[in-house]
Order: C-alpha cells, then structure tokens, then sequence
C-alpha cells in the first residue's frame, strides 16, 4: 500500500499532468457521446445509434491499432525528456510520424469491406445501410488521428499538457456544431442524418493534429527547442524501438476494443433495442473510463521520467500514487452508476425499452469499475518503464479466453441476453485488474534491488 506521506508529495505533481490529460481523454469519448446523442434524436432512433455503434466501434478498432503503435514514444520521449536529451525527444517524434504516414492506407482500406463482414454476421439489413456509410466518412479521419497521436504523445512526455485538452475541448464544439448541420441539414446543408455525424468527427480529427502541430511548431518558434533542426532522415533502429514498445500495447488495445466490437456485433443479433442500449452502457463506461486513462498517460510520463533520471524509487512513488487515483475516482464512479442508471439513460433516448435495458446493462458496468481503473492506471505504469508485454498478455487471456467464451455461453445458452455479455466482460475486467496490481508490485520491488541492470533499460529497451 501506499503511504499517507508519499501520497502527499506525489499528488500534486501528478495531479497537474494528469488533470489535463484526463480532460482530454473526456473530450474524446465525449466526441462519440455526443454523436450518439444526436443521431438518437433521429427517426427510428434505435437503428440509427445502433449504425452509429457499429460503424464506430470498426473504424475504431482499426485507427486504434495505429494509436497503439505510437505509445513506444511514451517510453522513449519521457525517458530521453528525464535524461535531457532533447533532441532524442524530436527524433523519436519525427519518426513516429513517418510511421503514421505509412500506416495510414493500409488502415483505412479494410473499411470498404465492412459491408460484406456486416451481413455476414447476421446484422439486419437496415443497420448496415447506416453503418457502412457512416464508417467510410469516419474512415477519412484516420491519418489526422494517427499524427494528432503521434504528436500528444511527445507532447505529454516533456510535460506540455494543457494545448492537448484545449484541443480535444474545442474539438468537441466543432464535432457539435457539425453534427447539427450534418445530421439534420442546417444552414442549407442537405440532411445525411447518421453518416453527417461521420463526416462531422472525421473534419473533427483534422482539426485536433492541426492544432497540436500548429501549437508545437510556435512553442518551438517561443523557447527556440530547435524542432526544426532535426535531421530528416528515417532512423530504422529508432523505428524498431517504437514498433517493439508499441506493437504490444496495439495489440492490448485492439484485443480489447476487438472484444468490444465482436461483443456489439453479437448484441446486434439480438435487436435494434439491445444494440442501442448496449451502445449506451458501452459510452457511459467508456466515459468514466476516460479519467483513468488520461491518469495513466501520467503515469507512463513520470514513471518514464524518473527512469530515465535513474531514480527508482521516484518511479515507484509515482505509479504508486496514480494507481490510488484512478482507483479512488472509478470507485465513485461505481456508486453513481448503480445510483443514477435511468437519469444517465434518458439523456440518450426516451425510448422506454431502451432505458429499461440499458439500466440493467450498467449494473454490471459498475461491478467492474474500481478493477478498470486499476488495470488501466497499472498499465501505463508499467508502459513507463518499458513492460507493454504483459499487459497485453492479460487483456488476451482475460478477455478472449475467460470472459467472452462466458459471456456468449450465458447470452445465447442461459438466455441472459445482452446481460450475460456483459457479465463476461465484467469478469474479465476484473482478473485483468488483480494480475496487473501485482505485476507491478513485483516490478517495484525488482526495480529496488536491481535499479538499472542494463543501459538498455533507460533506452526503452526492456
């Protein structure tokens, strides 16, 4: 347990970086509720969030993958910005977006063959003639979210933190303001109803890279960092590092959206009305969800700092401290879904049967909490000191061979429908959460007794 002392002094500083980031965090997820919400209001509200979800969720899983490959610069910056090598800092950046630039195509086709998947799965007819368009639209967002990723990593790693939650803020007012135009035809823009919410969040993604790249190119210009005046070329050894740090996390972030889209395709069998009110747990927990991950991205910058100002027990303090705040705050979180579930679903929907569904989904969405917020909080600080392997490990094992084998079994067999789904995923959260608490108890204590056994540590080569 972390002591009453360290807690003191690790807080503030965790708090400053991590408030920041949280808030973007929920200005992203707040970017699909807000989505959601508007296309609720849409005739046959139900087949249309349900497009949304779908439409969503697939695109997601794809552009996700590509964030994941970038979350090595969480690594390689924040111990480069600890050791005050910034030039390392800017390299690891320039290379992070050569890989955006490559990835970008290769993530956007699969897209155009999402329609034939759809139908394949047993997905009614009137769903997919909303998801596939929407998708395509969304589609185009992907190589601005890639470089937006690539540049807020770097970013948070050297503590400058505030211009990305003005960033995913604003952003959320241009998504807004789009959707309404889009979705119900204003200021004579004809209605595209679901698909006008993609092509909104899509102009959304393009303004987001653009300010963070417009804001780091005037803080180069303000404190003269030399940005650019790193060299150009494409480092390949640089590029492996990033790839090894960042495939398994990729990997741990598609398995777990994977699961959340194989989930959702399965509810889809079951109705327009589950679908929906599946979408609408699935964005309440996501939501709360969001203030655990930005605390994690903090704790990946200052665990990694301290690494890579050689001080372990800094390190441990900090991870420490950031694991007790994301536990503390999904915690609460827990109680005001059990509390408020019929407030929380009727600010998506008046539809009753909807409502009544999604109450029962979101108690087992607060069973889960406290253990989600640990996991996540524990995988960040783990990723600050070079493990993304075994919180990959975890999310594989937990949720593709415990919790969705269960869940489909007590869906479709006991006939618990979209509930016993949940009940599965609960469970795995749960597993993943008491695993990865002890893992990085144990690396905390390894670390005390062999600090820096290889230099290769410091480099993000663990």
């Amino acid at each position: 347990m972390i002591q009453l002392q360290t807690l003191r002094a690790e807080l503030r500083p965790t708090l400053r970086l991590a408030l920041p980031l949280a808030l973007a965090e929920i200005g992203w997820m707040t970017m699909g509720i807000v989505d959601t919400m508007m296309v609720g209001r849409l005739p046959h509200s139900a087949v249309a969030i349900g497009a949304v979800s779908l439409g969503g969720i697939l695109v997601n899983v794809l552009a996700m993958f590509g964030g994941g490959l970038l979350v090595g610069l969480d690594t390689l910056v924040s111990q480069a910005f600890g050791a005050g090598q910034r030039e390392d800092c800017h390299r690891s950046l320039l290379n992070g977006i050569y890989i955006s630039f490559a990835l970008a195509p290769l993530l956007m086709a699969p897209v155009w063959f999402f329609g034939p998947l759809l139908r394949r799965m047993g997905i009614a007819e009137d769903v997919i003639a909303l998801a596939v368009p929407y998708s395509k639209a969304l589609a185009w967002g992907t190589l601005p979210l890639l470089l937006y990723s690539a540049v807020r990593r770097c970013m948070q790693a050297m503590n400058i933190v505030r211009p990305i939650a003005f960033a995913l803020v604003t952003a959320n007012i241009i998504n807004a303001g789009g959707n309404w135009v889009l979705i119900y035809g204003k200021f004579g823009a004809a209605a595209m109803g679901a698909v006008g919410s993609g092509w909104s969040t899509a102009w959304a993604r393009i303004y987001l890279s653009a300010v963070l790249v417009g804001y780091l190119l005037w803080y180069d210009h303000r404190h003269r960092t030399r940005l650019l005046h790193t060299p150009v070329e494409v480092e390949l050894g640089r590029i492996r590092r990033l790839i090894a740090l960042g495939l398994p996390t990729a990997l741990q972030i598609t398995l777990e959206i994977g699961v959340f889209a194989l989930v959702t395709a399965l509810i889809g069998r079951l109705g327009a009305v589950a679908l929906a009110s599946h979408q609408i747990a699935l964005n309440t927990v996501s939501l709360t969800y969001m203030v655990p991950l930005g605390v994690s991205s903090a704790a990946a910058v200052r665990v990694g700092q301290a690494i890579g100002r050689k001080d372990p027990q800094a390190a441990a303090d900090a991870g420490g401290t950031a694991i007790f705040l994301g536990a503390a705050f999904m915690t609460l979180a827990g109680v005001l879904l059990l509390v408020f579930p019929r407030w929380i679903a009727r600010a998506f929907t008046p539809d009753e049967a909807i409502i009544h569904s999604t109450i029962i989904l979101l108690a087992a969405g607060a069973a889960f909490q406290l253990f989600d917020g640990i996991q996540t909080v524990a995988t960040g600080a783990l990723r600050g000191l070079g493990d993304t392997r075994t919180p990959m490990l975890c999310h594989f094992t937990a949720y593709w061979l415990i919790g969705l084998p269960l869940g489909a079994w007590l869906c479709f067999h006991l006939g618990w429908g979209a509930f016993g789904l949940w009940a599965g995923l609960s469970l795995a959260l749960i597993l993943i959460g008491i695993v990865l608490l002890r893992v990085w108890r144990k690396r905390v204590r390894d670390l005390a007794i062999h600090p820096f056994p290889e230099e290769g540590a410091v480099a993000g080569m663990s």
